[in-house]
């Protein structure tokens, strides 16, 4: 049964009271965790401060979300080992639904391969039975829900590196998406001028016209923020159509994104981050996020300098944007879990044991709704800040949003 299948089902509810939202609010799911990362329940709406930027917001809607039940938890936490051609039993009234999103579109070859024997080896152990899961890729790959975990793993098994919009580092000139939005978006001269010393290295340019050199190097820049833009919209749309398609399901719904990170720091792939979390809160989806590179570096080897100039080789300039950028790839599954209550796995190399973790969703989760009545409506983004009256616990909320502009008349 695909997950598509299940859009005609009727969600239930997850609290006791529900909470209504009109076009002109935002949901700010927030988990509160004491020191131990347990979530803390019995907490109520004055318990909670809300800043948009340094301004003080009235919660106007309130309820409490209570996603994972211990027993339950405990009882599928250890299910036995089970071998590929061992027969499933029949299913029943499954109480948790998980879905494992591969990022395809991103994944090295080696990051892939590492994630299909630790996947592998996961699913055979830590599915319960009282599971469906399914195995899906941002490239469109579906298992559909299943109990079967001889099927999951075949699903995963199945997943090949897909080269759509991905970044050809052997360009000349060589624009990251990163080092285009610093061009095009932020108009920063030191990376413009890195590019043009880069161009004239690679292309071998001798006394080129400075003109058509920045000239050059500004049209690849766009080109390569617009195929950056296409990248980052259809990958963060499909998570959304995943996180609306498990909205309509009966039980427990976390979705699990096992991706190396993308860039998301332009103002378009901002907003379509704000929408992936608007549905999640409104679909009761928990999103918990992988970093598939572990332990990595960010140091640039002698293969991938390519045509780098004497000077970027004298003042490490790419190597700082290969730093920044990888560091700010991490920030879409960061965000996604914090935004949705989930956990976010990285800087670690033990990926078995992070991707088991990461199927557990929080005991509860308080929805605070927001009024943007009074809110400026231009289309720019506002940073949240969240408050909790209690002291030593740490919150997970959305890090903000974007308010949408008001339609011309």
């Amino acid at each position: 049964m695909s997950i598509a299948a299940q859009e005609n089902a009727q969600p239930p509810s997850g609290s006791d009271t529900k909470i209504r939202v009109a076009v002109n609010g935002v949901l700010v799911p927030v988990v509160v965790r004491d020191s131990h990362g347990r979530a803390v329940g019995g907490l109520k709406k004055e318990d909670f401060q809300v800043f948009d930027g340094n301004k003080a917001q009235d919660i106007s809607g309130f309820t409490v979300q209570q996603r994972a039940g211990v027993e339950g938890n405990r009882a599928s936490r250890e299910p036995a080992p089970v071998r590929p051609d061992t027969p499933q039993p029949a299913a029943t009234a499954p109480t948790r639904f998980i879905v494992f999103l591969f990022d395809d579109l991103h994944l090295s070859t080696g990051d892939l391969l590492r994630m299909q024997k630790v996947a592998t080896t996961m699913l055979g152990q830590s599915v319960a039975d009282t599971d469906m899961a399914a195995v899906v890729s941002l490239s469109g790959m579906n298992s559909g829900l299943t109990h079967d975990r001889a099927k999951l793993q075949d699903a995963v098994e199945k997943l090949k590196v897909q080269q759509l919009f991905r970044h050809d580092e052997h360009a000349c000139p060589n624009i990251s998406f990163y080092q285009a939005d610093l061009i095009q978006n932020k108009h920063n001269e030191p990376a413009l001028k890195t590019a043009e010393a880069d161009y004239v290295a690679c292309a071998a340019l001798v006394n080129a016209s400075p003109y058509m050199v920045e000239s050059m190097v500004k049209s690849s820049a766009e080109q390569s923020l617009v195929n950056g833009e296409h990248d980052v919209s259809a990958s963060l749309r499909t998570v959304r159509e995943f996180v609306q398609k498990m909205g309509t399901l009966p039980g427990q719904r976390t979705l699990i994104l096992i991706s190396p990170g993308f860039f998301t720091m332009t103002p378009e792939a901002m907003a379509e981050k704000s929408l992936v979390l608007d549905s999640a809160a409104r679909s009761n989806v928990t999103i918990s996020a992988m970093d598939a590179r572990g332990l990595y570096t960010t140091e640039i080897d002698a293969s991938e300098r390519g045509g780098s100039s004497a000077q970027d080789l004298a003042t490490g300039q790419h190597a700082q944007y290969r730093a920044d950028s990888m560091n700010f790839d991490e920030d879409v599954m960061s965000e996604l879990a914090d935004g949705t209550g989930g956990t976010y796995f990285h800087n670690s190399n033990d990926l078995e044991g992070g991707l088991r973790s990461l199927a557990a969703a929080p005991e509860y989760v308080y929805l605070l709704e927001l009024s943007l009545e009074k809110v400026k409506q231009d289309g720019s983004y506002h940073r949240l800040k969240i408050k909790v009256d209690r002291d030593g616990v740490r919150l997970q909320a959305r890090h903000g949003y974007f308010a949408p502009k008001k339609d011309k008349m």
